[in-house]
């Protein structure tokens, strides 16, 4: 019998400065210069796919019936040898990347070439995502692979996403026998978030759906404080169960001078004088 081939996709860019994460950067609303915004995004990288691949090898230890492959997709087509380069430069691997080059006019056309290559190379499953989730657990893809494998068994398939922390998804994928595409998703010119819109197609198509759960990713610097408090605790909480922690991101923050989030102390929580007498 022919093994079931998953294809874990990861949207990336190349971490160029005043190209990645200008949200965080003085080019916009953000407090870094790009080149430090950049070199942040690269360590987020490094640190979703070290955690990608730890979790596919348990994936491929726990199940004889099903391969696993780590997709990079990367755009413009000129990138993607400098892509190649940047891994290769950064040493051995744990395991062998596919890279590929996504094209399009659109967020949505770039996301549905990357899947539709994919497809092509004998995928049966898709899961998802994005390089700037330093929060991602090992047990975050072993759940969305799970999940889609339960969706196998079901006529038409259906999908698996998981939100981000502002109305957003961060993981999203469906089988091979789904027929779901990214159209229409992102960048909607009706004001509809990227969640409600997949939820949206889905209804529309009588699709199933599983829900994930959520995993924060970092675009404004509101999201960078919060990752900054998980990739802490992360860092302390993964290693007692020999799982893969976002160790670069937790030294860049380092570097940056950014470990210790504190708040404003304020008096906006509900009154207590009835309860604590």
């Amino acid at each position: 019998m022919p093994k079931r081939k998953n294809s874990l996709l990861l949207f990336s860019k190349l971490p160029e400065a005043g190209l990645v994460k200008t949200r965080l950067t003085t080019l916009k609303d953000g407090m870094f210069d790009p080149e430090v915004a950049s070199v942040l995004y690269h360590c987020m990288f490094f640190d979703v796919v070290e955690i990608c691949m730890a979790a596919l090898a348990k994936l491929e230890a726990k199940s004889d019936e099903d391969t696993y492959e780590l997709v990079i997709s990367v755009a413009p087509k000129s990138n993607l040898e400098k892509m190649e380069r940047l891994f290769s430069d950064a040493g051995t691997w744990p395991r062998d990347i596919t890279f590929i080059a996504d094209e399009g006019a659109s967020f949505d056309e770039h996301y549905n070439d990357a899947f539709a290559q994919t497809w092509r190379s004998g995928a049966d499953c898709i899961l998802s995502m994005g390089c700037d989730m330093p929060a991602l657990t090992e047990d975050d893809v072993i759940r969305g692979f799970d999940a889609l494998h339960e969706l196998c068994e079901i006529d038409g398939g259906g999908i698996v996403l998981a939100p981000d922390q502002e109305m957003g998804v961060s993981i999203i994928g469906w089988t091979k026998a789904t027929v779901f595409d990214h159209t229409g998703v992102f960048y909607n010119q009706d004001g509809l978030t990227v969640l409600p819109a997949y939820i949206q197609k889905a209804r529309a198509l009588s699709l199933p759906a599983i829900w994930l759960p959520p995993v924060a990713d970092v675009d404004t610097m509101a999201d960078l404080m919060h990752n900054v408090t998980l990739v802490e605790a992360l860092n302390y909480c993964e290693p007692l169960r020999a799982r893969t922690a976002p160790y670069r991101t937790q030294r860049a923050l380092e570097q940056m001078g950014i470990t210790d989030i504190r708040v404003a102390p304020n008096d906006l929580m509900d009154p207590r004088g009835n309860i604590d007498k």
